[in-house]
């Protein structure tokens, strides 16, 4: 009987044991990046990026990713693919999963990405929906135990909207043990039945994000309006004031606590210049890293564990 193909469409399609391996392998093949060394473990595999959101960094993480991998890419935006509109999304999945190794697809609704998966002959990646983005987070917690170590039983301090980020968060840390503080302005909160948690033990709300952030090993946060919400956004800057990340909220965290963000970033609004640009910022490893840890989520969606 044939294996069921493995896809990543949430944080939680994958078990501890496997982001072990996936942790591990993320920093072997950086270290091999780092030492200039060849390594073509999918040479004569294509990826196929399906962009209906715009990227700087998924576009470019993927894209370098894959060809240091030693594969291919095709790159297709909403002009040349409309995924659900010139065609079915079922249909386009599978053609497009006839002619390539992987698909990484970023879009809106977590419904189109799953409906695709799921007439797929090849593993699908979540490069971001509306609801998540596993790949990102992926990147935050290698970024975090590269600097620090485990991430379990820590305190990540979630300051902003409940948005993607903020689901996907809460799905990791149910996974792997950690805590989340959660402080969202009124209106903006993380919807427990969306984030697709079972029970509320991996965090704790907050309505004032100084209390979140007290006695963090993380603080992070995100833009105040994220693609899709632009509408909004003179709204969201008003009920969002005192959600800024500031250096007051990084002296109450953990004396050794790290900033990240995922960027792009817009200094005064989300985060003060000071805190980003800080000693304590890891912002620019974490873009960085979002390349080495979809390179290793690659290696083993495609060819499992293997050594090397």
């Amino acid at each position: 009987m044939a294996t069921p193909i493995k896809h990543y469409l949430q944080f939680s399609d994958l078990t501890a044991g496997e982001y072990a391996w996936l942790f591990e392998r993320a920093a072997a093949i950086k270290k091999k990046f780092k030492a200039y060394e060849k390594y073509h473990p999918l040479a004569d595999r294509t990826l196929a990026m399906i962009f209906e959101k715009a990227s700087t960094r998924t576009r470019v993480s993927f894209e370098a990713g894959m060809y240091q991998l030693g594969g291919s890419v095709v790159h297709l935006t909403t002009g040349d693919s409309q995924l659900g509109r010139a065609e079915p999304i079922e249909d386009s999945a599978k053609v497009i999963s006839r002619m390539v190794d992987l698909v990484m697809i970023r879009t809106f609704g977590q419904d189109k990405i799953a409906r695709f998966a799921e007439h797929s002959r090849v593993p699908v990646i979540n490069g971001l929906t509306n609801e998540f983005h596993p790949c990102q987070i992926l990147a935050d917690i290698f970024t975090y135990i590269e600097h620090r170590g485990s991430i379990q039983g820590k305190v990540v301090a979630w300051v902003g909207d409940g948005n993607n980020m903020a689901n996907t968060w809460l799905q990791a840390a149910e996974l792997l043990g950690f805590t989340v503080h959660l402080s969202t302005p009124s209106g903006y909160e993380v919807d427990q039945a969306i984030a697709g948690i079972r029970s509320t033990d991996s965090y704790k709300v907050f309505k004032d994000p100084m209390d979140a952030c007290r006695g963090a090993d993380l603080v992070t946060t995100d833009v105040w309006t994220s693609m899709g919400y632009e509408a909004e956004n003179e709204a969201r800057k008003k009920a969002f004031a005192d959600w800024c990340v500031d250096t007051d909220m990084m002296r109450v965290a953990k004396p050794d606590a790290l900033f990240m963000h995922c960027l792009p970033a817009h200094r005064g609004e989300e985060v003060e210049a000071d805190v980003i640009d800080g000693p304590q910022s890891v912002v620019w490893d974490e873009a960085e890293n979002r390349m080495h840890a979809q390179k290793a989520l690659m290696e083993y969606l495609l060819l499992g564990k293997v050594a090397g």
